[in-house]
């Protein structure tokens, strides 16, 4: 008897050779195989007559061999098969497959499976390229029992993606195997009393139905996976992550954090430094934030916004409750223009307040950095903005209480962890420090829920007074001439405009306008006569500075750029922002950087300018941008354009490979999941056992590298 746990090698007809091209596919067990699962179905019930079979149709036939042979033409070598029922004849042909010739023998009953064709010259229908099964002897009345026993047809049959020169017809009969072979014993890990309320059907009898549904099963369930063989793998997966994830959240509620007291001197700090009457959303969102402050235990929160919502006057906020109480904030960030324009906010909203902030970033040199490390470890810096440099070992903290990432899914896991960890490396007593995880990028709830949902979520979906919504237009670059003439109008409106470029220098194999090249077309051509700057990633770090600062005082109209500007820069003044080549931008993107203009009171256009043809999907990005300025719309919509593997990048984020789940398709089963898993850990005597909740999540933490997020399970 085969177990889950089983090396695929094992499974009869497998062996080392073909198990190391499994392995490939990411198969190594028996459990592996079975939850390689059909990509779809196809309906092979009801083998017709040869009589009644009709051209352009997918059929199923069942007959008798009557002869077959090898002929050759000048091009390749063709198989032929001749199957009849009676007087009624079927002819069948496969293109190079020589290896057919010693297959077939008068008299055998055989199963084939193929779209109907007529033959131009003859008019005689025949079936080109065939699935087929022989089924042994005909005995002249047993062609309906043989189908009915048959792996190919008279019944609805699992379509497997290939691997190598694996075929799905190979996966079917391997599948099949090892079901047969499979221990009739098989635990099941969830608890009686969630596979009770849901009505789950037992592992075994889902591995079965979902590879060999049963005669009557709707091919439209099977199609979208929500069979009840389906649904019972699904929550499988989705259920142990929402378990790991709970379990996580409630550890970190027994550690010991740093209650940070919040008295009528810190909120009258925070009130000093308010540039304008918050939002509701806003007082909200600090509401939970301090609540959370306040508590023992360290605080772990998502704080996520739409761009152009008010996340960064909140982290500042939050960051003086730390300073109030006599602790120092770190803020990373990934970029080092992101990291300066949050240090200019710092400045100018937190300096007049008699705070202490620096800024640490890996192209300042040597001298500037040493004498920074000194203010950080002897606690004189009170807010330490800067990216990765923040995590080097030579950075020492005097009393870290409160870590704020923005733009997080920029940053691995583990770089997180280490920022975190700081105190405790340097030795010092104080607890882990509070963390808030900032983000301009919209999740769904569903994803929110999966990647970070041992944090709690906070989110501001209302935009500051004064703001209006953004026109959005989408045109061809036949069109530039007048694109051109518009931002003149707004410049000599007093207003300036970005126009942005997907790359840097031009390519010789690439018709993208190149940002270096238009910057002079424009500047010494197109706007001669306006002030024009250059902004790219690959502009050393004083020289980008520089150029942000001349923009933001209004000493440039026009800035031509690359996505470096696609967060964090901030210039209220800047009312157009035309993106060319806008079909090759992602949506997200394409959402980030409309965001940096209508910041503030005037109306702000973004004009997406296309060149050339643009793909159905591309049509559908531009679409969505034109017709709404709701992030969290658009990232719906780019979670199901990309899928939740590509929606941040799956190595950064942490998402799950699931094997059998889909966080798209599966919203709903995923709230399901989470709600059951909470119920079992509040039960008063849970069924469910530290020892299987480990070995589940030992599972799973081999199976998906062990990272959600921020989330270690385990």
């Amino acid at each position: 008897m085969l177990e889950l746990s089983t090396s695929v090698q094992y499974v009869k007809g497998v062996g080392p050779r073909i198990a190391e091209v499994l392995a490939n596919k990411g198969i190594h067990t028996v459990g592996d195989l079975l939850h390689y699962l059909p990509f779809r179905y196809e309906d092979r019930l009801n083998p017709r007559g040869i009589s009644e079979l009709r051209a352009g149709e997918m059929a199923s036939v069942v007959g008798e061999v009557r002869n077959s042979g090898l002929f050759r033409t000048r091009s390749m070598p063709i198989f032929q098969l001749t199957v009849g029922q009676g007087r009624a004849k079927l002819r069948c042909l496969w293109f190079n497959a020589t290896y057919l010739r010693d297959k077939f023998v008068p008299g055998q009953l055989i199963a084939l499976y193929g779209k109907v064709e007529e033959d131009q010259r003859t008019r005689e229908l025949q079936i080109i390229q065939p699935q087929f099964e022989i089924l042994g002897e005909s005995d002249g009345d047993g062609a309906e029992k043989k189908a009915s026993e048959s792996l190919e047809i008279g019944r609805i049959v699992p379509i497997y993606e290939s691997a190598g020169k694996i075929t799905p017809k190979w996966f079917r009969k391997i599948i099949r195997t090892a079901l047969d072979s499979l221990s009739p014993d098989l635990p099941d890990p969830i608890p009686a009393m969630v596979r009770s309320h849901l009505g789950l059907v037992s592992p075994r009898a889902a591995l079965w139905n979902v590879h060999w549904p049963e005669p009557g099963e709707s091919l439209t369930d099977l199609q979208s996976s929500r069979t009840p063989a389906h649904i019972r793998m699904i929550f499988d997966e989705l259920f142990f992550v929402e378990l790991g994830l709970e379990l996580k959240r409630r550890q970190q509620k027994t550690q010991t954090g740093i209650a940070f007291k919040l008295d009528d001197r810190v909120r009258a700090a925070i009130k000093k430094i308010l540039p304008f009457h918050p939002t509701a959303a806003q007082k909200r969102v600090l509401k939970e934030i301090a609540g959370d402050m306040e508590k023992p235990c360290p605080m772990r929160r998502l704080l996520q916004g739409d761009v152009g919502s008010g996340k960064t006057i909140v982290g500042f906020e939050a960051a003086i409750i730390a300073i109030e109480n006599g602790y120092q904030v770190a803020l990373m960030a990934p970029t080092e223009i992101l990291a300066q324009q949050h240090y200019f906010s710092a400045r100018n909203i937190l300096e007049s307040a008699g705070y202490r902030i620096v800024m640490l970033t890996g192209s300042l040199e040597a001298d500037r950095k040493r004498e920074i490390r000194r203010h950080i470890s002897q606690g004189n810096a009170q807010l330490v903005i800067g990216t990765h440099a923040l995590l080097e070992e030579k950075v020492e903290f005097s009393r870290l209480g409160l870590v704020i990432v923005d733009e997080q899914h920029r940053f691995g896991v583990m770089q997180r962890l280490k920022l975190i960890k700081k105190p405790q490396e340097s030795g010092q007593a104080i607890p882990e420090p509070d963390v808030l995880v900032m983000t301009a990028t919209p999740i769904p709830r569903t994803l929110a829920l999966t990647l970070y949902g041992d944090l709690d979520l906070s989110v501001l979906d209302e935009l500051p007074p004064g703001r209006t919504p953004i026109e959005t237009y989408s045109v061809t670059d036949d069109k530039a001439t007048r694109v051109w003439e518009f931002i003149r109008k707004q410049v000599a409106a007093g207003h300036q405009a970005y126009v942005v470029y997907p790359v840097i220098a031009e390519n010789e194999e690439s018709e993208l306008k190149a940002a270096v090249k238009m910057y002079r077309d424009l500047g010494g051509k197109v706007f001669a006569d306006l002030k024009v700057g250059l902004l790219h990633g690959r502009l050393d770090a004083d020289l980008k500075d520089q150029v942000m600062r001349m923009f933001q005082r209004g000493e440039l109209q026009v800035l031509v750029a690359t996505t470096v500007i696609e967060v964090g820069v901030d210039v209220p003044n800047a009312t157009v922002m035309v993106i060319e080549h806008a079909e090759r931008f992602g949506l997200a993107q394409l959402h980030q950087l409309r965001g940096r203009i209508g910041r503030g009171g005037a109306k702000s256009y973004c004009i997406l300018m296309t060149g050339g043809k643009v793909t159905e999907e591309g049509q559908r990005r531009l679409k969505a941008m034109t017709d709404t300025n709701d992030g969290f719309k658009i990232a719906e919509l780019d979670l199901e354009l990309r899928g939740p593997g590509e929606f941040f990048g799956t190595r950064q984020a942490g998402m799950p490979d699931f094997r059998v789940a889909n966080i798209i398709r599966d919203a709903k089963l995923l709230e399901t999941a989470r709600r059951e898993a909470q119920a079992v850990l509040d039960g008063p005597n849970s069924e469910i056992s530290a020892e299987e909740i480990s070995r589940a999540l030992v599972q799973m933490r081999s199976r998906w590298q062990h990272t959600y997020g921020l989330v270690e399970v385990g």
